[in-house]
């Protein structure tokens, strides 16, 4: 293809910049325009930034597409090969003309200091008619991609150690080195660290308009913040204080604590313990055995000292660069104290290293025992979470003789902590509900990824918390039913609610979303991706299909629910609301819906309208069983491995996990569509036989029966599962490697693979708060992760580690990947800048993400589809190629998904 028929950049500009790509920001300073700086109040700081950018766009992208590369600046190299020209011109299908210029834009605000510098900036553009494009398009509309130039500079003499902030921005370069995952969602957990030298640093910066994060209302404008702050380059706190319980009746309301640190220097460190910084008392302890499993390995879990006030990590490593949560038991020394003290001891990898301290201080913060209060538990993924908890009160509304009381969960929207006051109080107009009234987290305050595999696991752990709070407590209260739900959730929470009614109905008693979207493809459609083979896209779109709830209302039969929206909701229309009322209707389901007049998105009583008081207090007092024994009902299933029973029914393996399965029962019979394996719980269901797809069972024990589809019959299973299907935890896309039970294990091979292992364990800890155990060499798995419980992520250039599956579909090694199709094909694929992604089975229902790259290009285009931002579409598995980079999901060379035993389905793309 001819350099003209990629994009319209004149010859001699492509020429100038190819000549110049190996110029380093600094070196070339007759190239291009140069930057402006601050005023010169800032001369006498360390750190400056450029208040002047060199802009180029606007570009089309689609909705969270970004992740499959689709920049067009790559087919003529990158944007990190171009250098500022106002005469270059770029062929772009969303200005008028169909061209995209360079332009200068000065910073909106900007601030340095003796420690830091800041510049914020709003990039717009006028030659787009937006108004015309929204209502041809819709909210797709509005989301494009540009990129941005600018340097830092490092005044005087000395080396600075930086992190760099990069707020609601996913990707960037900071003097040619690539970083993906960036902080989309302003959290500012784990920005990467940097030792920059003396003089100018260049950063490029990839700008995403997302709606879902800018919204679709106001001027399309993107507005990021970057910025830059000394940092110790030793050991320091990532997050200021402690993560802990509150205070009820002198004592922490549960005893998990945490604290985030990060390891700014440019050499190991190991996490020696954690110390009351007053050595008389001894609160400090290690986590009971069941949960230190989860949290630890146990080659890295030792007894503590004999005076038992020192926590012992052992070798709890963070790799230069790394940002880790550490969890540990904590209790008060005595019950008059305002503040927890406490001295976290470490010293440098190196075996001989002086043991150092680094302190950090809590205040505690006492509530009332009945009042909503912040409790820990420990998250599957091994790290602490809190969820905030209002028992029932001492005047609850309760019947005479209730002894084990619902849980009414309320999920937060996005953006929000489940400790604001917005959230924890949002209930109080109705605080004498007989029920326990639980406001989840889902970890942070996107929820993980929308209250799907990361944030739903929050709230399920949660929950099951709440037992454990009793004992600590000494509660004298009414007891808890852990499987009996009313839920409820605002926005981004009432699609939470939506997903917990399609995916957990036998726990539900009722459910009532609140000015929540159906799916992210309902909310903002997908419309503006890059031209793909409808095949690819039919993978992307399966890849979603357990969270396109809209396919998935038949679930909601027998469950009551309530549906609230406001008539002028700018932010979530009421749309989404209507469309799922209709489709609960045409289910057959027990529904109303509510459309407040005037209301927009958010509104004071929004949590607590009249109709929906009366609707908690209803659901709550509720005596029907759960689960509910229905004479019909359907399970639309998208994926088993997030999705649990309903009537007693759950789908364990679809023959084709590509496509949705379906179950329709009508008393004891049952008909089946792309479902092969089924386990049925007789004492739910009340029969002693079924008759499956016109085959009957009998049931010769009450126990939990698995049958399977063998042929044109059904066959019962007899015993333990072998192993031999993909199981549980393992089903699912890419995304499902988010279902760890403990830390994630990051292994790569060395200095060649260091810096992407520590960009996913950045970007996990960044979107999820997730603890990563990073790990080099090439040992086999079972030397590095013995007595783990982790998913694994393995990380490489060339060759791989094999797989403990022999004869696995996809091989890679340094002459390429090969995949071996449905029909037994082998398909062999050769090159540099090749890249792949995909899932393998561990023991268990453990899985291993492998990262894999012929070359750096192609393992850097590979670990971007390691899970961050929801909506990417991440299939079982990936190979990438070169046009990957412009062309997106087009430029995939396969990718498709694994059947019940691992091998690639007919449904795959194998080209």
């Amino acid at each position: 293809m001819s350099i003209s028929s990629r994009l319209a950049l004149p010859l001699w500009s492509l020429f100038l910049s190819c000549l110049h790509a190996s110029c380093v920001a600094g070196d070339c300073p007759s190239m291009g325009r140069r930057m402006v700086w601050l005023d010169g109040r800032q001369e006498s700081s360390p750190l400056a930034i450029s208040s002047q950018w060199q802009v180029l766009g606007p570009f089309q992208i689609g909705t969270r597409e970004g992740s499959w590369g689709a920049d067009p600046l790559e087919c003529l190299g990158g944007f990190r090969q171009l250098r500022y020209d106002p005469d270059a011109r770029f062929r772009s299908s969303l200005p008028s003309n169909g061209t995209a210029t360079w332009s200068l834009v000065e910073a909106k605000h900007a601030t340095s200091s003796s420690t830091s510098a800041n510049v914020s900036l709003s990039i717009g553009y006028d030659n787009v008619d937006w108004d015309f494009l929204k209502t041809v398009y819709g909210w797709a509309a509005v989301q494009y991609q540009a990129w941005a130039r600018g340097d830092i500079v490092v005044r005087g003499n000395d080396t600075q150690h930086v992190v760099l902030y990069t707020d609601a921005i996913a990707e960037y370069w900071v003097d040619r080195v690539h970083y993906f995952g960036g902080d989309f969602y302003s959290f500012r957990k784990a920005p990467p660290v940097l030792h920059l030298a003396p003089g100018r640093h260049q950063i490029d910066l990839r700008l995403w308009r997302d709606v879902r994060a800018f919204g679709g209302i106001n001027e399309p404008t993107i507005d990021v913040l970057v910025g830059v702050e000394k940092v110790s380059g030793s050991l320091e706190l990532s997050r200021p204080g402690v993560l802990l319980a509150d205070v009820v009746h002198g004592k922490l309301a549960s005893p998990l604590a945490s604290v985030s640190v990060r390891n700014s220097g440019e050499s190991d460190l190991v996490i020696v313990g954690v110390q009351s910084s007053e050595v008389r008392y001894s609160f400090i302890s290690t986590l009971p055995l069941s949960q230190a499993a989860l949290s630890r390995c146990r080659r890295r879990l030792t007894g503590f000292q004999h005076n038992s006030t020192f926590y012992n990590f052992s070798e709890t490593i963070l790799v230069a660069g790394q940002t880790r949560p550490l969890s540990f038991n904590i209790s008060l020394p005595h019950v008059n104290v305002s503040s927890l003290e406490l001295n976290i001891i470490y010293k440098p990898n190196n075996g001989d290293g002086k043991l150092q301290t680094l302190s950090v201080s809590q205040p505690l913060s006492p509530k009332s025992l009945f009042s909503p209060h912040k409790i820990t538990y420990l998250h599957p993924g091994g790290m602490v979470s809190y969820a905030m908890l209002r028992p029932p009160a001492q005047n609850a509304a309760c019947s005479p003789g209730r002894t084990r009381l619902p849980v009414v969960i309320a999920n937060h929207g996005a953006g929000l902590e489940a400790d604001s006051p917005l959230v924890a109080h949002a209930l109080d107009p109705v605080s004498d509900l007989c029920a326990w009234v639980l406001f989840p987290t889902g970890v942070t305050p996107w929820s993980g990824d929308d209250w799907h595999n990361w944030g739903f696991a929050d709230v399920e752990a949660a929950v099951t918390s709440i037992p454990s709070w009793m004992t600590n407590v000494a509660w004298q209260g009414p007891g808890v039913d852990t499987n009996r739900w009313v839920m409820t959730g605002h926005s981004n929470g009432g699609q939470g609610t939506w997903y917990a009614l399609t995916h957990r109905p036998d726990k539900l008693v009722s459910a009532a979303p609140l000015s929540g979207y159906a799916s992210i493809q309902k909310y903002v459609p997908y419309e503006l991706w890059q031209p793909a083979d409808p095949r690819r896209t039919s993978v992307i779109s399966a890849s979603l299909n357990s969270y396109r709830h809209e396919m998935l209302m038949e679930n909601a039969k027998g469950i009551p629910v309530f549906q609230q929206h406001g008539e002028l909701d700018d932010n979530v229309p009421a749309y989404n609301s209507r469309l799922l009322s209709q489709q609960l209707i045409q289910a057959g389901t027990n529904s109303s819906y509510h459309e407040f007049p005037g209301q927009s998105h958010w509104w004071d009583t929004v949590m607590t309208t009249e109709p929906l008081k009366g609707f908690y207090r209803q659901q709550v007092a509720s005596n029907e069983s759960i689960p509910r024994r229905l004479k019909e009902f359907s399970l639309v299933v998208g994926d088993p491995g997030d999705t649990g029973p309903k009537g007693g029914i759950r789908v364990l393996n679809l023959e084709d996990p590509g496509q949705y399965g379906r179950l329709t029962v009508k008393g004891h019979m049952i008909t089946t569509s792309n479902v092969l394996r089924l386990e049925l719980d007789p004492t739910v269901m009340g029969f002693d036989r079924v008759t499956v797809d016109g085959h009957d069972v009998v049931f010769d024990q009450l126990n939990h029966v698995q049958i399977r589809r063998s042929q044109d019959s059904w066959q019962t299973l007899e015993g333990k599962d072998d192993g031999s299907y993909r199981n549980g935890r393992q089903l699912g896309s890419i995304t499902s490697i988010l279902r760890t039970h403990g830390p994630f294990i990051i292994r790569h091979q060395g200095k060649q693979t260091a810096h992407v292992a520590l960009q996913v364990s950045q970007n996990l800890h960044q979107y999820f708060y997730a603890d990563c155990n990073v790990v080099s060499g090439n040992a086999s798995l079972s030397s590095v992760d013995d007595g783990c419980t982790g998913n694994v992520i393995s990380v490489s250039i060339g060759n791989t580690w094999p797989s403990l599956r022999s004869n696995f579909p996809i091989l890679v090694d340094e002459g390429g990947v090969s995949v071996r199709d449905h029909a037994g094909r082998t398909r062999k694929y050769e090159g540099a800048q090749l890249g792949a992604a995909f899932l393998r089975p561990l023991d268990g229902e453990r899985l291993e993400l492998v990262i894999w790259g012929a070359d750096e290009e192609g393992i850097l285009q590979a670990s971007r589809l390691v899970p961050t931002v929801t909506g990417v579409g991440q299939p079982d598995f990936v190979v990438l190629g070169e046009l990957s980079r412009w062309k997106g999901v087009e430029g995939a060379l396969a990718l498709g998904f694994f059947d019940h035993d691992w091998s690639v389905t007919p449904s795959s793309v194998v080209s």
